[in-house]
């Protein structure tokens, strides 16, 4: 920042003495316009060791603004993660859920991100339980969820390097239990390949496809249909999880609740993970 400032200021005197001869009030001016384009440097140079520093100094207020310019740039499962941590220490638990279950969209088997969202959530007004699924679903989920998508995508490129060794190993060996180890770790490694594929394939659907929403605002009321005189069917509060079932329409949203209640609520309410 020093040698940016130096410089600018050496630009600003070369600029003032060629103008000399020309009204001083011109030259002013000039200087004036390159000071305060020369004020603006700091804010495009934020980085995350800036706002790693901020949050580290307590200054969490600062550290959100610097967590937030850098998201803009792009997504980030850290970024979100370091967000949400500034935003749970200053008692924003509702900002604090989305912000670790963006991370947790990003990086699902990451313990860290679950462990800081299951705190937050347990100081929320609701405590909705889930409804119990099959043990098959719920084994899938994990599987899908045990690796992020760089993660299966890279376990994939390794499994077909070695798949196409072992196809070599099965083709030009001569001994028969090496054709035979080939084979075999061929037709395993491929099938790890497919799974990866499709592994990484779910989590980026999931990913694009998302519907999870987390309510902002303190209270609300559920209704049965898109209509504030309609009969309520529940009253949720801030950081609760919903999941939207119609976002057809522009001011309202059909959501399910964890415990598979439904209905209707405003669209200022919540914000989408």
């Amino acid at each position: 920042m020093n040698e940016i400032f130096e410089n600018a200021m050496n630009t600003i005197t070369s600029i003032e003495n060629s103008l000399k001869s020309k009204p001083k009030a011109a030259a002013r001016k000039l200087s004036m316009l390159l000071v305060l384009m020369l004020m603006t440097v700091p804010a495009c140079a934020i980085t995350k060791q800036n706002a790693d520093a901020e949050y580290k100094k307590g200054n969490y207020q600062q550290a959100i603004k610097d967590y937030r310019d850098l998201l803009k740039g792009g997504s980030s499962a850290e970024l979100y993660y370091n967000l949400g941590n500034a935003y749970y220490r200053t008692d924003n638990i509702t900002y604090a859920i989305l912000s670790y279950e963006r991370a947790l969209l990003l990086s699902p088997s990451n313990r860290d991100i679950q462990f800081n969202l299951q705190l937050a959530q347990s100081k929320t007004i609701d405590k909705i339980a889930p409804e119990p699924q099959m043990f098959l679903v719920q084994w899938y989920k994990s599987l899908v969820n045990c690796l992020s998508i760089d993660g299966w995508a890279s376990m994939s490129l390794v499994c077909l390097v070695l798949a196409f060794v072992m196809i070599a190993v099965y083709l030009f060996s001569t001994k028969v239990m090496m054709r035979k180890i080939g084979f075999f770790s061929g037709i395993f490694l491929a099938a790890v390949v497919v799974l990866s594929i499709t592994c990484a394939y779910r989590q980026k659907s999931q990913f694009v496809n998302r519907t999870g929403a987390i309510v902002v605002a303190p209270s609300l009321q559920l209704k049965k249909t898109p209509d504030d005189k309609a009969a309520n069917v529940a009253v949720i509060h801030e950081g609760t999880r919903v999941d939207i079932l119609d976002d057809s329409m522009k001011d309202w949203k059909y959501i399910r609740l964890g415990d598979n209640r439904e209905g209707w609520l405003h669209v200022s309410q919540i914000e989408k993970i």
